[in-house]
Order: C-alpha cells, then structure tokens, then sequence
C-alpha cells in the first residue's frame, strides 16, 4: 500500500469541506481534501441557489439569522463573481397570516438584517408576474450565489496556497492509536488503489455522510437528514428572490439562479443520504405553492427536479420535524465528547456560511495543537473575484457575442464554447459528463443535454483519446442521470422536449446498443426506458 503524509486531512468536498481546506491551506498548513465524488456532488451542489440574509430565520432561528447577515456581507466581498446582486422580496400573500409581517420587520431589525418596507406599486413595478393581491412587501439584501463557481473558485485558491485535492477517493477507514487519530485509508476509486494517509489532524466535514464517517472513529454523531426537492422552471419567471412572509415552510421561496427561477423546498427526514427518490405529491404540492407568488406558475414549463439532504445535528431525540432542527452550525470537539484526539466535525450551518464554519473549525484545530495562527479568509478575495465585480446573467452571452466568430458553440442554452469545454477537458481530465456538467453548466438548459451531450462525449473522445466504449459508458451515463430530474415533471412542452430527446438518443444513435465497458453500472436496460412507459405527471 502507497503511504503519504501530510498535516491536515480534511473529509468532504462541499462549500464547508472546500473552505476547511482553504482556510487551513492559508494560514501555512499542508492539506489534502478528499471527496468520493467530484467538487460539490453532495448538498452544495443539491439547492437553490440562495444568498442567505438571514430574514427566513430571524423568527424561529436568530442566531442562523445573524450568523448568515454577517456572512452574506463577507461573502459580497470575497466572492462576488459567483453572486448576482438580486436583491430580495419578503411578501404577504392572501395565503400569509399578515400578523406575522410585523414579527418579521422587528425581527431582521433585532437580528440587524437590513430591511425596508416598499410599496406595492414599487414592488409590481420591479416584478410585474407577482401576485397582485401581495399586501406587504420587505426588502432584504438577499442575492443568488452559483456554488459550483463558488465551490471551483475554493478549491483554486487551497492549491494556490499549497493544498491538494483528491476527488473520487473513498474513505475506507480511521485509523485510531490510544485514543488518538493517525491516519486514514483511502480508496481511488478509479485505479481501486488503497493508499494510506497518516496525517496530524483530521476534519470531517462530509456533510450529510458526517455520521458515517465519524463512525469509523468510534464517534456517535446524529444527523437529521432532511430532504429538500427542488424545481427548475424554463425561464426567470422573477429577478429578484421572493419569499412567503411567514415562518419557513414547503415552497415558499422562488431563487432566479442563471437562467431560470428555482422553487422551493420541501423538507422532510430521510434515512439515506445515498438513496432519496422524488416523490410525486412534493412536485404537485410546489407547482400549487408557487401560484401563491406568481399567478400562472403552474402553467409554467417545468425544467427539471431535484433533491438535496440538509446535514442537521440533532441534539434533541424529540425533534421530529426537521424545520424545527437549528440551521446555525454545530462544531464537534471529539476529545471532549468521546476521548479520541485530533479529530473535529463541522457540520449543519448554511451555504451562506462555509466561511465562519471553516474559520471556527481551523481556529479550534490551531487551539488543540498550541499553534497561533490567524484566519485571514474575510480579507483575502477568491480567484475572478479580485475586480469585486458580480456576476450578471449576460456575462456568457457578452463573452460568446465578443468571440463568437472564433469560436464554436457546444451547449446553446448555456453558452459553453468549444474552448470552454476543452479547457475543462483537459483541466479535469475525466470522461465523466456530470463533472463537466459541474464545472460549466453544461446540459443545464431547456434540452437538458438533448442537442449537446453528444458533441461533448465526442470532444472528450478526441481531446483525451480514451476508448470508444468508455465514451459510450460516460455518454449512457449522463443520460441517466439527467433522466432522474426530467421523468418527474413530463408534462406539457418539457414533456415533448423529453420526447424529443428521446427519439434523438434512442432511435437515431442507438444508445442501449453501443459498445460499453464490461461491468459498466450502466445497464443496456435502463437506457432503454422509452419515455412511453413512464406516465406523466398532471398538474391540475
């Protein structure tokens, strides 16, 4: 077995893990990451978009409420790249008890949350598609964050500072010597080569796997997951974020992310964070919920659905709903807690708030090995971002408008270029289409990989050189993938785009019959699921 070394080990490759790593990679400690997956597969890359203000929580989770202001502030100057400045909207709906907006308006001023109550005029005037029956309307400095790009940006600025990053390696094991964590075994998940990792510290920052992995330290750690099922529609319906002005509940907030408006969630506890399947009523009941904000919403084109697990500690077994869990941060001290030295676990907290769960999480590390050395993560911006420029919702199209002579055209709904895509290729090295979906956006749009995919399989075919079937294995694979989020909401137009693809992957190119690798997870079986055996959802 190969042996490597190095200070810290840091467990999860979401916004926390990634922040851990740069963090720790910053104040001069050499760091290794390892994810199983690839940059953001977990919760990060699983929600919708949010830049936290705080106001959801300022009634029923103050100290979330306060931790997210303060961050959302740190992040705008860090980070703003990865951040559209859209500003948010808390309304009342004829649905809302409007004894709560006063609750609320005192509440963001108690949690020192900017908010200021604008007219219903101003407000239709801005959004033209919300409800005209809205009675109040708030306005908070909410925005929309890509994590991907967020999360991509992390993990350059570790490396810059000397950090490494493993993605597709597995946690096999801890290893523990009188009470005291030395190391860990892990998996290549693409050679299965084992290699051992003794290191000085390790930090489990895995999420809703958080337990899981703390288990291998003999560590009792309960987590609360609780699903989150989300829905893309084809458009921005809204520019700005709109919230429902009560306590947090199932669709009550609509996210513009990118190109399209994102509603959600739903919220209720599952036992896998690996296996969470999207049930029909959760589609059903946010396509009826966003009507509340948006009257026709359900006439609206459905692009795609999604679910996401919240990692929550549960402190109190008599917690049922997962709503009435903190979403504040909890850092484990595991010396204190079970006697087993050099090990922490950050876990729940926000998107909104990596940063301070990375900054508390390394600043105890430092504590425990009698090191001083400040964090200077607040200061210091991410790469892209040193202009302090946001992003804008038609930077891709300026860019592809300025080159569009020299420069071909892969994905239409996204606008990722060929040398956009080669540049990924080569940077990723992989023939997994999902990672590549992960770092560009790739296959996000209306066709959702239909008049795309295809030619991105061929680029990487022919810039990394790799074997007809495992282009073949990748390609069947996304389209699997992708399938998962679309056979939820066939109806309407997105149904006969599905249709289309179908026809397009199935009776034109063939796909379940392609050469593949053997022993590929992906089975001839599955890929030929005509959209015809399926039945659409109706929405009434």
């Amino acid at each position: 077995m190969q042996q490597f070394e190095t200070e810290i080990l840091v467990i999860g490759g979401g916004s926390t893990g990634c922040g851990v790593a740069r963090d720790a990679a910053m104040r001069g400690f050499h760091t290794l990451l390892i994810d199983k997956g690839d940059l953001s597969y977990g919760t990060t890359g699983r929600y919708h978009g949010l830049l936290h203000s705080g106001g959801r929580y300022v009634i029923k989770d103050s100290q979330s409420a306060r931790e997210c202001i303060a961050e959302n502030r740190i992040l705008r100057r860090i980070s703003p790249d990865a951040i559209e400045d859209t500003s948010g909207f808390f309304v009342v709906t004829p649905a809302d008890d409007p004894a709560y907006s006063d609750k609320f308006y005192r509440g963001c001023l108690d949690c020192g949350i900017p908010v200021a109550e604008i007219t219903l005029r101003e407000m239709l005037q801005r959004e033209p598609r919300l409800n005209p029956a809205i009675s109040r309307a708030f306005e908070v400095p909410d925005g929309a964050i890509d994590s991907f790009k967020a999360v991509s940006a992390l993990v350059r600025s570790a490396r810059q500072h000397g950090a490494e990053v493993w993605l597709y390696y597995r946690l096999v094991n801890l290893h523990l010597s009188q009470g005291s964590l030395q190391g860990a075994t892990v998996e290549n998940l693409r050679s299965g080569e084992k290699i051992y990792i003794s290191c000085d510290f390790v930090i489990n920052a895995a999420g809703a796997w958080c337990g899981q992995v703390a288990a291998m330290a003999k560590c009792p750690v309960t987590i609360a997951m609780g699903k989150g099922t989300m829905i893309a529609m084809n458009h921005r319906l809204v520019n700005t974020v709109i919230n429902r002005c009560k306590l947090p509940d199932d669709g009550d907030i609509l996210v513009p992310i990118r190109t399209v408006s994102v509603i959600g969630t739903t919220d209720y506890r599952v036992p896998d964070p690996d296996h969470y399947p999207i049930e029909r009523w959760e589609i059903e009941l946010l396509m009826k919920e966003g009507e509340h904000l948006v009257p026709g919403f359900k006439q609206s084109r459905a692009l795609r659905a999604w679910a996401g697990v919240r990692p929550l500690y549960q402190t109190e077994p008599t917690l049922t709903d997962t709503r009435d869990i903190t979403r504040s941060y909890v850092l484990l001290d595991h010396e204190t807690r079970d006697g087993v030295r050099n090990f922490l676990t950050i876990t729940s907290g926000k998107f909104t708030t990596y940063r301070l769960m990375a900054q508390v999480t390394v600043d105890k590390m430092c504590q425990k090995l009698k090191i001083e050395r400040p964090c200077t993560t607040h200061l210091e911006a991410l790469p892209d971002s040193e202009d302090h420029h946001y992003y804008h919702v038609s930077h891709r199209l300026g860019e592809f408008e300025a080159a569009a002579q020299d420069d071909a055209l892969i994905c239409e709904c996204e606008f990722v270029t060929a040398t956009k895509l080669e540049t990924a290729i080569h940077r990723l090295r992989t023939t997994n289409l999902d990672d590549l979906r992960r770092s560009l956006r790739l296959a996000m749009g209306p066709c959702q990989g239909g008049f795309c995919i295809f030619r991105a399989a061929a680029r990487t075919h022919e810039s990394l050189g790799f074997d007809v079937s495992r282009t073949n294995q990748a390609l069947v694979q996304f389209l699997e993938e992708r399938w998962k989020g679309v056979h939820p909401i066939l109806w309407g137009d997105q149904l006969k785009q599905a249709r289309l693809d179908d026809w397009i992957y199935q009776n034109v190119f063939n796909v379940s019959a392609l050469p593949q690798d053997e022993g590929s997870p992906s089975s001839a079986e599955r890929a030929n699921q005509s959209l015809a055996e399926w039945m659409p959802v109706e929405i009434s």
